[in-house]
């Protein structure tokens, strides 16, 4: 069975989404407005749902609605008010503690009973940096350096209560075995963390552990500690390319291929008919303010493009960037493959920044699925809808429904946690100090 994720924006993925008639504005700065679009996916027996994250005001609020609000906080409202859907949230190593971020989404696995997923971040935006006491961000390379003590110090973290460390025996008056939960004593190049955390171990030992970095040294950090990954390709062969890759870095690190998720963006659009489908992303398409996408072009290629015409050629953007090296590459060669005027690049990216856009009938876009999930190109999708609610309710209402005729997607729930619904096993505590009688 393929896994479907649902990559959930204030008001859908299209840069214009706020401008349709389909949306508003105003409400996706409500609760109700998510828990709809959080009981859509699990209607849908979708495997989760994801909110993106960024600590700085994202592009051009001039010209874009940009209500995000702070993800955990978010997915901890959601928790309450829904039973099933796992709840993956996007966080900074760059901008964080490794002690605080641990505590956090322990605290949301518990709260959900074990659906928590942390979607693991660098962070590569200058913005960001200056919102932190920084003058500018840190280098890729020392951003993955950061990245990787943080990850093994949250793992740490995660591990330092035994399982049945909580014995909660009133009778006696004990409530834990302090035997069982023990300080972490790290001492590292970044981070000196004595622990151990002040709650118990997490519901499904760590939360889902999700990473969207493609860069060569995004790659080698997925296959060394991702259980999903969140990926962007335009063609199929380009995602079966970044399916072998990452799988074949697995057995480095003692991993089978099958303790990782590939899921790679599809933004649908969907139609009664193709043209219907088509005349509904024009539509969109014909809502994009120049100024925005410009703004966002520059940001994505780390370079500033607004002074040059809308209709003449990308400039030259050079070939490496400190920011997202794996988007500035697929940006970049996307324009260049396919000859696009700065104009048509922007209309390109406005529905899902890089991630393909697929607009059709829901047999078609049925049939997509189908040959990169067979043809092992994806282990399932992250579902990015161009407008929100209404492009979800159209995909679970119509392309779920497709899929499950053709046997690929679950008809029902098969456990209560997350790492369940992707067929990940619970880790085992690495830090465990001792077996108990049975």
């Amino acid at each position: 069975m393929m896994h479907l994720n649902a990559f959930v924006m204030p008001n859908g993925h299209h840069e214009a989404a706020w401008r349709h008639p389909g949306t508003d504005p105003r409400r996706a700065r409500t609760l109700q407005h998510y828990v709809d679009i959080a009981r859509t996916a699990e209607r849908g027996k979708l495997d989760s749902l994801f909110l993106a994250d960024g600590v700085a005001l994202w592009g051009n609020v001039r010209h874009n609605s940009h209500s995000h609000f702070e993800p955990l906080t978010l997915l901890s409202a959601l928790a309450a008010t829904t039973e099933h859907i796992g709840l993956i949230a996007t966080a900074s190593t760059t901008y964080n503690e490794p002690y605080h971020l641990a505590r956090k989404f322990a605290s949301l696995d518990h709260l959900s009973g074990g659906r928590a997923g942390w979607n693991i971040v660098t962070s590569a935006g200058s913005d960001e940096a200056r919102n932190f006491n920084r003058a500018t961000r840190p280098a890729h390379a020392l951003r993955y350096e950061r990245a990787t003590e943080f990850i093994d110090v949250v793992k740490k973290l995660w591990d330092s209560w035994d399982d049945e460390a909580a014995l909660i025996d009133r009778a006696n008056g004990i409530y834990a075995d302090t035997e069982l939960i023990r300080p972490i004593e790290h001492h590292g190049e970044h981070f000196q963390v004595h622990g151990p955390l002040n709650i118990e171990r997490p519901v499904q030992g760590h939360p889902l552990l999700v990473q969207a970095g493609s860069s060569e040294r995004g790659k080698e950090y997925a296959a060394r500690f991702a259980e999903a990954v969140f990926t962007a390709q335009q063609t199929f062969a380009e995602g079966k390319a970044f399916y072998d890759d990452v799988k074949g870095r697995l057995a480095k690190y003692g991993r089978s291929p099958e303790e990782i998720k590939i899921l790679p963006g599809i933004s649908p659009i969907l139609g009664r008919t193709e043209a219907e489908a088509r005349a509904r992303e024009a539509e969109l398409n014909a809502l994009i303010t120049p100024e925005y996408g410009l703004r966002q072009l520059s940001k994505m290629l780390d370079h500033d493009v607004t002074p040059y015409p809308l209709d003449g050629p990308l400039p030259d953007v050079g070939s490496f960037t400190e920011g997202a090296q794996s988007r500035f590459d697929l940006v970049v060669g996307l324009a260049r493959r396919e000859d696009l005027t700065i104009r048509r690049l922007i209309e390109r990216l406005a529905g899902g920044r890089g991630h393909r856009v697929f607009a059709g009938t829901p047999v078609q876009v049925a049939d997509e699925l189908e040959q990169w999930f067979l043809g092992g190109a994806a282990d399932g999708f992250n579902v990015m809808p161009a407008t929100l609610p209404g492009g979800l309710e159209e995909f679970v209402d119509l392309v779920v429904p497709e899929l499950r005729r053709r046997g690929l997607f679950r008809t029902e729930y098969t456990g209560p946690t997350l790492r369940e619904h992707y067929g990940l096993a619970r880790p085992a505590n690495r830090n465990r100090v001792k077996e108990h009688a049975a």
